[in-house]
């Protein structure tokens, strides 16, 4: 992380703000452009490394409109979904180090690109364009080129970084984001696997360890931001009195009150109704700055109350 921190000392004034932005009006403009020009992508755009290796550069960068969907209707859905879950990390990490995690993820996308084909060349022992078979086998040096495992990659970072969010499957099932996390990991391992069960280690293996490199940005962010050194005995005791501390502090300098038969604290408290959020989340709390001390009001008392003032060390409203 200090690396990322001299990093962004040096170049992160020019790191892109809102991204994902930028990014959905290229999925979108890929998603019209399949819908009026079918197969022109794959011609074209997309990362397929052997036209790569003839001359066509331009798909190094032009691969990236490709669309999340055929279907309008899930394409809506996806770009919202991309939109709000870039933006989410984006604030959480700064301009800077979303870019360097969504740019990571098609920089290595490129290299399991390029490791895929080169595995599978040596496998066919012939130059591919798009399907090569080997025995009754094919391989698709394109398919594994596309944006369906840097867009994944950005899911399991949020899923990492808000596992008790909540998103509605079907629009109806509340589930927590770690589970999804889970199951798109373990749908991600299923699919490498499937690969070596369906075709065996020789041509399957290039399809797992593909997969496997263009996720290798969360693989790198995920260990990055673990604590893997053991805690001693005593290190937890210490932290263990530690939150005790802060947690009596934080009850005594709270606004502890009584709601649905036991104490708890609120951020906001009225000094003169004594309401809090508790009692409507409708309600809004300010501080008023005409009164001398601490003293907040709800939204009814914030206009209509007497300022408080002190005076020779006593207090008079």
């Amino acid at each position: 992380m200090s690396f990322l921190n001299r990093l962004e000392r040096k170049i992160g004034r020019h790191a892109i703000p809102n991204l994902m932005l930028y990014m959905i009006v290229l999925y979108a403009a890929g998603f019209l452009l399949n819908m009026f020009a079918p197969g022109f992508y794959i011609r074209y755009l997309s990362l397929d490394v052997y036209r790569i290796l003839h001359g066509e550069v331009w798909r190094l960068v032009t691969f990236v409109l490709q669309p999340p969907s055929d279907n309008l209707f899930w394409v809506f859905l996806e770009l919202y979904i991309y939109y709000s879950i870039g933006r989410s990390l984006e604030a959480m990490w700064g301009s800077f180090r979303f870019n360097v995690y969504y740019f990571s993820g098609l920089l290595f996308q490129i290299v399991s690109a390029f490791l895929f084909y080169g595995i599978a060349y040596l496998i066919v022992g012939q130059e591919t364009i798009y399907i090569s078979e080997v025995g009754n086998i094919y391989i698709n040096t394109v398919g594994i080129g596309s944006m369906y495992y840097v867009n994944r990659s950005m899911f399991l970072a949020y899923f990492v970084m808000v596992p008790n969010a909540t998103f509605y499957m079907f629009f109806l099932l509340p589930i927590k984001a770690k589970w999804l996390g889970f199951l798109y990991g373990a749908l991600m391992g299923y699919e490498a696997i499937k690969y070596i069960l369906d075709y065996g280690f020789v041509v399957g293996g290039p399809y797992a360890l593909a997969i496997v490199v263009s996720v290798l940005n969360f693989i790198i962010f995920f260990f990055a931001t673990r604590n893997f050194r053991r805690i001693s005995p005593s290190e937890m005791k210490r932290k263990a009195e530690f939150r005790r501390k802060m947690n009596d502090a934080k009850w005594e300098s709270g606004n502890v009150v009584e709601f649905k038969g036991r104490n708890v604290i609120t951020r906001h408290k009225c000094a003169i109704c004594g309401r809090t959020e508790l009692d409507d989340d409708s309600l809004e709390f300010r501080f008023c700055s005409k009164c001398e001390g601490n003293y907040e009001y709800c939204s009814d008392h914030l206009y209509t109350h007497e300022h408080v003032r002190r005076v020779k060390g006593n207090t008079e409203e």
